[in-house]
């Protein structure tokens, strides 16, 4: 547990800046010291949509971080199942930051593993993650299909090869998703608070509530991540069992916000929506499901309802269906033995959207 500062604005390199300088951050790192900044780069996604962090608190940490002698930074990072990292690298304009700072990127998915042991099982986390001497974690704040939201502990998802993600998608997310984060505790948090989408990981519906956080416990940004939102942390089991694995603290006291200024633009969070609960009670059947697959699905629930599509036949997703016959929409190369099969792995929205407007 420790402080958590808070800011308020829209420029998001002067604002990581200026956390970084309230929190002395130079003074955490070790001299001379490798640092790997891991940003939240899901998918192929503008950072105004609501998925990714912003390229200001890239350049933001950069700056800062050079302007106190460090030298030894990079930027590292693994897109989702399915999408490819360099593509989105490009699309939020990382490639033009790490161009004018000469800093180096690495994809996650090219990297090497090892394997170590967290407090859930044996697990394979990336190299160039474990090995940094100063990890810094950038996530966005921002709600989730399958585990309501996600933030610091989650982000450190992008740390391991897709062979790990499908498999915790597989033990379903929450336990395997504290152990990682208990193990790898990034030394430093800054969250992109300042429009994360707060119904859907892969965006589309973003919430500018122009705020941005920076801490150094994971449990606890999280936990206040949840305060925010309105969320008990019930409704997101990986944090506290984190917690109970050493992963940080849930507790936050009112001194504990180091508020840098006053907010004028920023707008509240609203209550949760339920969108996602709405869009897939009694019609979804979901086992083991991989988070690109399941964020098409309920993108295309959404367009399917805003559209005016019925969807009347029960819809399949996850891993477990895989050599199964179902009668019904299959989503996904899991279950194509669906007899309405939606093609991909994963598929897109689009993809799943044609299926059911053709036999939805």
């Amino acid at each position: 547990m420790g402080k958590i500062y808070e800011i308020y604005g829209s420029d998001a390199h002067a604002m990581t800046v200026a956390l970084m300088e309230a929190a002395r951050v130079a003074d955490r790192i070790p001299k001379g010291g490798s640092v790997a900044l891991k940003p939240n780069l899901v998918i192929a996604g503008r950072p105004e949509d609501g998925a990714t962090t912003h390229a200001g608190v890239l350049s933001g940490a950069i700056s800062y971080l050079q302007s106190h002698g460090f030298d030894k930074i990079s930027v590292i990072e693994g897109s989702w199942v399915g999408d490819d990292t360099g593509r989105a690298f490009r699309v939020a304009g990382y490639d033009k930051v790490c161009r004018e700072y000469n800093v180096p990127y690495f994809d996650l998915k090219h990297d090497k593993t090892r394997t170590v042991k967290t407090a859930a099982r044996p697990m394979e986390i990336c190299c160039r993650a474990l090995d940094t001497d100063f990890l810094i974690d950038l996530p966005v704040l921002k709600g989730h299909c399958q585990t309501v939201m996600t933030c610091a502990l989650k982000n450190c998802k992008g740390c391991i090869p897709d062979k790990e993600k499908r498999r915790f998608h597989a033990e379903g997310l929450h336990k395997p998703i504290a152990a990682l984060g208990a193990y790898l505790k990034p030394q430093l948090i800054i969250v992109d608070s300042i429009c994360g989408d707060l119904n859907f990981e892969e965006g589309g519906t973003p919430v500018q509530t122009n705020r941005m956080l920076l801490g150094t416990d994971a449990v606890q940004m999280d936990a206040y991540g949840c305060k925010l939102m309105g969320i008990p942390l019930s409704q997101v089991p990986y944090i506290t069992m984190a917690e109970k694995m050493g992963g940080g603290s849930t507790q936050i006291r009112e001194e504990d916000i180091v508020r840098l200024n006053e907010p004028t633009d920023a707008v509240g969070y609203p209550a949760p929506s339920g969108t996602v609960a709405s869009l897939t009670r009694g019609k979804v059947q979901e086992k083991s499901a991989c988070s690109a697959c399941y964020a098409s699905l309920v993108r295309a629930l959404y367009l399917a309802k805003r559209s005016g599509i019925k969807v009347t036949k029960p819809i399949f997703i996850g891993q477990e269906w895989k050599g199964q016959t179902m009668e019904g929409v299959g989503v996904g190369a899991c279950c194509a033995g669906a007899s309405c099969p939606v093609k991909g792995c994963p598929p897109t929205a689009e993809a799943v959207l044609e299926v059911l407007r053709k036999n939805g």
